[in-house]
């Protein structure tokens, strides 16, 4: 309500579709495309001047109907799909789809492709968590990180586009192994990558982790509690970032992680600046789990793949695979008829879950903290719609 002239009027006013009769609230999109959103996705919020009092994550825009799609591909053409719902995670979506198919045809894979499997989730995951340092920080007004952390993504690209062939849907893992040996000489030039990477990372750690603009953007921001992160079925870096001490490569071992020592990093603040530090550190976590693999991989010999039937069927049954995705816990849920196809394939995306927070999260900021907060989420948004 307004009052002109000694008399109170109702005003309306809002922004496209979203305008509706609240007074001098206003409703806002924001989206469905918007930099900060690595993906398509529409915020609808409330607004109170700068004041955010409610936010609705609305998603969809790019449904590819995935999980459809699984049940009229063989499950060796299942994995390109797999492959690209979260483009920035696609080794570790492939290797999550082959493993539930491996569990239920009960194959086992050679030691040496379970080893270069994880070293090379483990590279996916640096090259994830370097995107993300460098293109958070450009999304609040700092320029400079994305220079750093794109410098080192691409020492490590060269690593894994040699192995593969490819510089963001890989496409290696195959069921039963892996597609083919790594080059002569690949496990060398890969600890020389990761031991320059590292020992520049410290210049991007510098340059922005106490930065004092960027802890005036971050700290206190999007407070996100460990009870809510549950709540919201919350994992990865942002769920570790409130204090929940979870990740599947030490509390339920997949491939060998059960042989390696894997440090979680967590914090408690949960606020922006602490999904920052965690993705941060995790980067130096990854590394060193890199060269654990390689040197175990340098030890062993044999077969990296399984033969397979021309065709290959699943038995008749069901199971359930998760790994520890770079942005959190992906879970694939098979259900076999034991034909060449499966019947059912259900994703449980990490990105998924932790955009539903931004709900509780955006009420009571302000619109310049609610990129903040956005760009803190870590998520891609094809990894929401599937």
């Amino acid at each position: 309500m307004v009052e002109t002239g000694g008399a109170r009027r109702e005003l309306t006013v809002g922004a496209g579709a979203g305008a509706q009769q609240l007074g001098t609230d206003m409703v806002l999109n924001i989206g469905p495309q918007h930099p900060s959103t690595h993906g398509v996705l529409r915020l609808k919020l409330v607004l109170d001047g700068e004041k955010v009092l409610s936010a609705e994550p609305i998603i969809g825009y790019m449904h590819r109907g995935a999980e459809k799609l699984f049940e009229v591909r063989d499950y060796r053409q299942i994995l390109v799909l797999a492959n690209r719902h979260d483009w920035l995670s696609a080794f570790s979506n492939e290797l999550g789809a082959a493993m539930a198919v491996e569990r239920l045809m009960g194959l086992e894979v050679p030691e040496r492709a379970v080893w270069l499997r994880m070293a090379m989730a483990e590279l996916n995951r640096v090259l994830n968590h370097l995107m993300f340092l460098g293109s958070y920080p450009l999304e609040i007004g700092a320029i400079t990180p994305v220079f750093y952390a794109f410098r080192e993504r691409e020492v490590l690209q060269a690593v894994m586009e040699e192995a593969t062939g490819g510089r963001m849907h890989y496409m290696f893992n195959r069921i039963g192994g892996l597609k083919e040996e790594v080059p002569a000489g690949w496990t060398r030039r890969a600890r020389e990558a990761v031991d320059l990477v590292a020992s520049r990372m410290p210049m991007l750690d510098d340059l922005i982790r106490r930065n004092d603009i960027f802890l005036a953007r971050t700290v206190g921001v999007g407070v996100l509690t460990a009870a809510q992160a549950a709540a919201y079925g919350a994992s990865g870096p942002v769920a570790r970032a409130s204090g929940l001490d979870f990740d599947l490569r030490r509390d339920e071992p997949y491939l060998a992680y059960g042989e390696l020592d894997v440090p979680v990093v967590t914090r408690t603040a949960g606020d922006c600046h602490a999904r920052f530090e965690v993705l941060l550190d995790q980067v130096y976590v990854s590394l060193d789990l890199v060269r654990q693999c390689l040197d175990r991989v340098d030890r062993i010999g044999g077969p990296v793949n399984v033969r397979l039937p021309k065709v290959v069927k699943a038995p008749e049954g069901h199971t359930y695979a998760w790994t520890e995705n770079p942005l959190g816990v992906n879970g694939y849920y098979l259900v076999s008829k034991g034909d060449k196809t499966p019947w059912r394939m259900k994703l449980r995306t990490a990105s998924y879950a932790n955009v539903q927070a931004l709900s509780t999260l955006l009420p009571g900021t302000l619109v310049p903290d609610l990129i903040a907060i956005l760009g803190s989420m870590f998520f891609v948004v094809g990894d929401i719609d599937k």
